[in-house]
């Protein structure tokens, strides 16, 4: 499994869902969508996409700590 950093490319916003996506081998656009659909329930998705934004690190930096 890879480690989870936000991509540089192909990211709309913060880069979460295509890290996600990355992770989990599905595609960015469908992450996207389940992430859409999840905001309609109850619950915290909101705060944990904002926490995961500032919580996982950029890829770009990854790459130059190695």
């Amino acid at each position: 499994m890879t480690a989870l950093t936000r991509p540089t490319h192909g990211r709309m916003i913060g880069g979460v869902c295509a890290s996600l996506a990355k992770r989990f081998g599905t595609s960015a656009t469908t992450m996207r969508v389940i992430f859409v659909a999840s905001c309609l329930l109850p619950g915290p998705q909101f705060l944990l996409y904002l926490a995961l934004w500032f919580l996982l690190p950029d890829e770009s930096k990854t790459r130059n700590a190695w």
